[in-house]
């Protein structure tokens, strides 16, 4: 991302102060009303403002330095009984501030929710991800800003008239003191708040660039891994990390040069008065006036000015980038010097991901499809002769140390080119099973075996040659249907028997449609069972000798299922079938029924007979079917 020169940030700026400010003038005069409420309660505040100094200066000069401690006192009351007039007004003037800020806060969500879905609806793969940065946390925070924003800018404003009012009024000369360092200080301050909207510009450009990044890398983390571009994605990542934190010091910077301001236009006011006391006492100016004097420095005028700062330095340069942002006033996307998503070499939404035919290496597994290749291929040795296809001896499995055991002393054994089906409720642990036999998972007690094998003791980089797990979400990624179906075939397969595997568990319509086998998929075009179909003809055509399918057919019609299934069943090799019909069940050559406490296996007449939980699941298959 090429940094742009500070003129052009400054430039940026005030573009977008001057696209902002007609929108701002059309939604305040619509507001009329509420701005007439808000003036009349902040009008009421100034009175406490200027009661405070001037009630104070008459205090002591015409009551205790006059000897006349009454009248003092009862100035000091006319201040106290301002404060109270001023909490009044205070409370009406938060009353008002809805009537601005929850309007603003409902335009800008109609407007970016409009914005978005006119974009998604047009182009769907170009569909922006990070709106949800501006649904959310850009658009509470245009709402706090700008509601910050009100409060203190209507308070410093009728406070500083209040308060330049009182000094007015106990001797003008004091205007001639204090006015110079409060102007100064206001003028450094007017000046850093372009360089600022830039930076913080800036700093919400990254976040949104970052966020959509995160986005499509959680979104397409399978084929980053299957494209073996996780060391590209993660220096990706890094680097819009990077320009991230260096926008975020750049604000801090122009932050810093804000308290400079601060104390010229803050602390320089309260020295030139109290340096230039005896040339104010010499021109007739009184101790109470002084005083008075001091009082609206430091109890009226310098904490409002304070606030004013601090808020217009950070909340009203926030606020002014991300209106014009939500406005529609940004220049481009974020991250619009990168390319964007569909562009050549990234995925959808932004990620800079390699198709799997440009990757310059093997494709590593991906979580959730375990390649495979021959049984006697790679280091390590094949399988045992004569071995079952699966074996599991007393394990045990739980989701951590204190965890109550998914699995509990389990043996089976699954004979080679044996169908088993796993059958029981939700949540008993038959996905855990599939995990344990993929490699996936380690027991905290017992053993796994996969055709003699322990299930993860084969070397680095051929983890699980020997078998294919299909969960229920299907891995489908963007390239050709061709490379989508070999993707399990390390040494690749002859086309004729990429074909039979599509013609095998019912793609070969699918096909058609896309235009052939060598038609470019899109996986968020296609429905759960498409991609199902296509994970499931992977599988078929590929060598490992044990297939592992977790409710892969459950987005499938039974009609559709049922030949997907008698297609791995005729194919060489075990199957184990997360059943979810009662018609995978009675396919099986076995069925194993697990109730968490205890698995029970046999055919499925002799589960009928043994097994009271089996005869419930077959009658709740048969009432759904019904």
């Amino acid at each position: 991302m090429r940094p742009r020169s500070r003129s052009a940030k400054d430039r940026a700026g005030r573009g977008a102060l001057r696209r902002i400010l007609p929108q701002a003038r059309r939604f305040l005069g619509a507001r009329l009303r509420v701005l007439a409420a808000l003036g009349g309660w902040s009008l009421l505040e100034s009175a406490h403002t200027f009661l405070g100094g001037y009630s104070v200066a008459q205090a002591l000069d015409r009551g205790f330095l006059a000897g006349d401690t009454r009248t003092g006192l009862l100035w000091l009351v006319v201040a106290a009984a301002a404060v109270v007039v001023g909490g009044f007004a205070n409370q009406g003037v938060f009353r008002g501030l809805a009537g601005l800020v929850e309007p603003l806060r409902d335009g800008l969500l109609r407007r970016v929710v409009s914005a978005s879905l006119r974009e998604a609806v047009a182009d769907p793969a170009r569909a922006d991800s990070a709106v949800v940065s501006r649904i959310t946390h850009q658009t509470e925070t245009a709402r706090d800003s700008f509601a910050g924003l009100v409060l203190v800018a209507r308070s410093f404003l009728f406070t500083a008239a209040g308060a330049l009012l009182g000094l007015a009024s106990l001797a003008p000369l004091l205007l001639l003191v204090v006015g110079p360092p409060l102007l100064l200080g206001l003028a450094l301050f007017l000046a850093t708040l372009i360089p600022m909207a830039a930076r913080q510009r800036d700093y919400l450009r990254a976040d949104e660039a970052l966020a959509e990044e995160y986005g499509a890398v959680a979104g397409g983390v399978r084929d980053i891994v299957a494209c073996g571009a996780e060391d590209r994605t993660a220096a990706r990542a890094a680097q819009l990390a990077d320009a991230e934190l260096g926008a975020a010091r750049s604000l801090a910077r122009w932050a810093a040069a804000r308290t400079l301001s601060l104390g010229v236009a803050g602390q320089l006011p309260v020295l030139l008065l109290v340096f230039a006391t005896p040339w104010l006492l010499d021109r007739g100016v009184t101790a109470g006036e002084l005083l008075g004097a001091l009082t609206y420095l430091t109890q009226s005028l310098l904490p409002a000015l304070h606030t004013l700062m601090t808020a217009l330095g950070a909340a009203g340069t926030r606020l002014l980038v991300i209106l014009d942002r939500l406005t529609g006033g940004h220049d481009g996307p974020p991250g619009a010097e990168t390319p964007g998503p569909g562009a050549p070499g990234s995925a959808k939404g932004g990620a800079a991901v390699p198709r799997p035919d440009m990757a310059s290496s093997a494709a590593p597994p991906a979580p959730d499809a375990v390649p495979s290749a021959a049984p006697d291929a790679g280091p390590g040795g094949g399988p045992e002769p004569g071995a079952p296809a699966v074996e599991l001896r007393s394990v045990t499995f739980a989701y951590g140390a204190g965890a109550h055991p998914v699995l509990r002393d389990l043996d089976l054994t699954v004979g080679a080119g044996e169908c088993l089906a796993v059958v029981g409720p939700s949540g008993i642990g038959k996905s855990t099973l599939t995990g344990l036999v993929a490699g996936l998972l380690t027991p905290g007690r017992g053993e796994v075996r996969v055709l003699g094998r322990p299930a993860r003791a084969w070397p680095a980089g051929e983890p699980a040659r020997l078998r294919v797990l299909i969960p229920q979400q299907a891995y489908v990624f963007t390239g050709t249907l061709r490379e989508n179906l070999l993707y399990l075939c390390p040494g690749g397969a002859p086309p004729e028997a990429v074909s039979a595997s599509a013609e095998a568990v019912g793609l070969t319509g699918l096909a058609d449609r896309l235009g052939g086998l060598d038609a470019v998929v899109d996986p968020a075009v296609l429905s759960q069972g498409e991609r199902q179909l296509i994970a499931l003809a992977r599988a078929h055509l590929s060598p490992a000798p044990v297939v592992l399918l977790d409710e892969a057919t459950c987005h499938l019609d039974p009609v559709a299922e049922e030949r997907a299934e008698r297609a791995f069943a005729e194919r060489p090799g075990t199957v184990i079938t997360v059943a979810h019909r009662i018609s995978s069940a009675r396919r099986a050559d076995r069925v194993l029924v697990m109730d968490g406490a205890h698995a029970v296996c046999g055919s499925h007449d002799e589960l009928l007979d043994r097994s009271g939980l089996y005869r419930d699941l077959v009658g709740h298959w048969q009432t759904v079917r019904v």
